[in-house]
C-alpha cells in the first residue's frame, strides 16, 4: 500500500546536531511519555545508548506506556539477546523487520533504513540517527559521527505516526489504531516523504523536482555518495545555469570505505559541470540534508542506489524561514571543516587511487545489478 503525504502547515521543526544535542532531549521525551511510544530504527547496537534507551523505555512500560519498537534485522544484529529480553520483559513490543536468512536470498538485501521516534502520537524525531555509541561515546578515532535530527510537533506528526503504523501492521498484521489529529502548533510547512522500495521514491521525485526548479542553490549533504544517474543530471544542469550546487560528502572517515571509494567516478562530470565537492574532514559525515533555495529536506535516505531501490526510508520536507537559516549555517561550517575536490586537484590525482577507484566502481555496479 502506497502512502502519499500533502504539505501541512502550523508545524514547530527543531533541528538538533549531534548525540549531544538529541540523545537527551530523546530520552528526557521518553521520560515524560504517558500513553505511547513507537521506535523504528535501523542501526541499533547493544552498548551505553542502548543501555539509556532501554532503562527509560523500561521505566514507561511500568508507568502505563505502550511501547512498540521495529527494528532492521541487519542493522540490529549487535542487539543482544539479553537486551532484547531487557525490553520483552517489561512488556515492551519488539518486532524485527526482514530478520536474515539464507534462503531469502537477495530479499535479505531490503531493509528498515528509517529512523523515528514518536512520542504520545504528539511529538516526533526524525533524521539519520541510530541507536548506538557510534553517535556520541566511540572511541574510534575521528568519532563520534557527525548527525542531525529533527524534533517536530504539529498535524504533520499524525502522517509520521502513518509511516509507523503502516509498517507494524505489515509486520504483525495487527491494525493500530489511527492517529489522531494535532493542533497547530507553529509556523513551518512540512511534508512527509518515503521510499518504500524501486517503484515508490517520493524523496528522490521531490529533490529532483525542486533541484530541477531552484534558483540560487543546491547544496546535498550525504554520507554515501552513490547517485542515480537523474540525480547527478539534474546536479550538472542546475550547475551549469549558474545555481550554487555543492556536494557534502564523507571524507577519510567511513563505515563504508568501497562506497567511498566508488563514488568518486562520479566526480569528474560534475567538477567538470560546475558542482562544488566538499569532503568532510574531522570525523564520519553521517548526515543525510537536502537544501535547495529555501527548501529543506532531512531525514534518513541518502538519495543512494541502495536506499532507493531496497530500503524504507523517511524524510521530513520543510519550509520555514528559521530552519532554512539554521541549517544553511549548519552546513557552512561544515564546509570550513572540508577539503574542497577541485577538477584541477583530481586529475592529478595519483595511479593508484584512479585504480583502486576503478575497482571498487565496478564491484559496486554488478552489486546494484542484483535484482
Amino acid at each position: 500500500m502506497r502512502q502519499h503525504f500533502n504539505w501541512q502547515g502550523g508545524n514547530h521543526v527543531e533541528l538538533m546536531v549531534d548525540g549531544e544535542a538529541f540523545y537527551p532531549v530523546m530520552l528526557e521525551a521518553i521520560a515524560e511519555a504517558r500513553s505511547s511510544l513507537l521506535l523504528e530504527f535501523y542501526f541499533v547496537i547493544s552498548g551505553k545508548i542502548v543501555d539509556r534507551f532501554i532503562e527509560a523505555l523500561s521505566d514507561a512500560c511500568r508507568r502505563g506506556v505502550k511501547t512498540r519498537l521495529i527494528v532492521d534485522g541487519f542493522g540490529a544484529r549487535l542487539l543482544s539477546r539479553v537486551d532484547r529480553q531487557r525490553l520483552q520483559a517489561v512488556g515492551a513490543e519488539l518486532v524485527v523487520y526482514n530478520p536474515l536468512q539464507l534462503n531469502k536470498l537477495t530479499r535479505n538485501f531490503a531493509r528498515d533504513h528509517r529512523k523515528l521516534m514518536l512520542v504520545d502520537e504528539r511529538i516526533a524525531f526524525i533524521g539519520g540517527t541510530g541507536l548506538a555509541d557510534e553517535y556520541w561515546l566511540s572511541e574510534r578515532p575521528g568519532c563520534p559521527w557527525h548527525e542531525v535530527m529533527c524534533k517536530v510537533q504539529g498535524p504533520v506528526v499524525a502522517d509520521l505516526v502513518s509511516v509507523f503504523n503502516q509498517l507494524w501492521f505489515r509486520c504483525t498484521s495487527q491494525r493500530l489504531s489511527p492517529p489522531s489529529p494535532q493542533p497547530e502548533l507553529g509556523q513551518a510547512m512540512a511534508k512527509v516523504t518515503t521510499v518504500q522500495g524501486l517503484y515508490q521514491q517520493d524523496i528522490k521525485v521531490a529533490f529532483l523536482n525542486h533541484v530541477n526548479q531552484a534558483n540560487d542553490r543546491v547544496w546535498l549533504v550525504t554520507a554515501y555518495f552513490l547517485p542515480s544517474f537523474s540525480i547527478r543530471s539534474a546536479l550538472r544542469k542546475a550547475a551549469r545555469r549558474g545555481v550554487d550546487v555543492r556536494m557534502l560528502v564523507a571524507g577519510p572517515y567511513t563505515d563504508q570505505f568501497w562506497v567511498y571509494h566508488a563514488s568518486k567516478r562520479y566526480y569528474r562530470r560534475l567538477l567538470n559541470a560546475g558542482v562544488r565537492i566538499y569532503e568532510y574532514q574531522p570525523r564520519f559525515l553521517h548526515a543525510k540534508v537536502g537544501l535547495v533555495d529555501d527548501w529543506v529536506s532531512l531525514g534518513s535516505c541518502n538519495l543512494d542506489h541502495w536506499s532507493l531501490r531496497w530500503n524504507l526510508e523517511a524524510n521530513l520536507e520543510v519550509m520555514e524561514p528559521e530552519l532554512t537559516v539554521q541549517v544553511e549555517q549548519l552546513i557552512t561550517r561544515d564546509f570550513e571543516q572540508c577539503s574542497e575536490v577541485t577538477a584541477e586537484s583530481w586529475a592529478r590525482r595519483p595511479w593508484h587511487r584512479k585504480l583502486k577507484e576503478l575497482v571498487w566502481a565496478l564491484i559496486s555496479q554488478i552489486v546494484l545489478k542484483i535484482k
